[in-house]
């Protein structure tokens, strides 16, 4: 429920620690946090904030985003990590597959992937900051194509969502040549 303009807005705050990085929703309503410099992606009730809770990922060097799939496994970009860029994980945190290679521009590897979406059909949708471009992964984390390509991104991609009712792909381009009022969003029909 929403609150009128006039109502001071309810804030709480729960512990984290760990260095959070990005946050996505379980599809019982909870909070997914990942914890990038110490592998672990921690759970907490949207209602309350209490740990449900911790999972070590175990051959993942980091872990930046985290996305609950139907199946109860765990999808989680790990930039920088030369085995295991976007992997899908066990609820026991080791990796059940995995896709990329060493960072380059070819539809294989993964130059820094950053943030992800899924749609409704289990289809990911990857930005990978580096090489300037979004890719499209299957289910089974098989490429399927680049979505957004180096022409359409002028600047550096940095997150993505997806709006699966209107079939529309967002992407936040930034600037980082120093100027803070440079960057946009770019709209893809997927």
């Amino acid at each position: 429920m929403y609150r009128s303009a006039g109502d001071a807005p309810a804030v709480t705050q729960w512990p984290v620690n760990d260095r959070p990085a990005l946050l996505s929703l379980t599809y019982t309503h909870g909070v997914l946090v990942s914890c990038w410099t110490v592998r672990k992606i921690k759970e907490f009730n949207g209602t309350n904030g209490q740990l449900l809770h911790v999972l070590t990922l175990q051959d993942v060097v980091t872990a930046w985003h985290t996305i609950q799939l139907s199946s109860g496994q765990f999808l989680v970009c790990a930039p920088g990590d030369p085995l295991h860029p976007v992997c899908v994980t066990s609820s026991d945190g080791s990796v059940v597959k995995s896709f990329g290679e060493a960072s380059g521009p070819s539809s294989q590897q993964m130059n820094l992937p950053f943030q992800m979406a899924v749609d409704r059909n289990g289809f990911v949708f990857v930005v990978h900051q580096h090489s300037h471009r979004v890719s499209l992964l299957s289910p089974r984390l098989t490429s399927v194509r680049d979505v957004v390509s180096r022409d359409d991104l002028s600047w550096l991609p940095t997150r993505v969502h997806l709006d699966s009712d209107r079939g529309r792909l967002y992407v936040a381009d930034e600037n980082r040549d120093g100027n803070l009022s440079a960057g946009r969003v770019v709209v893809v029909s997927v």
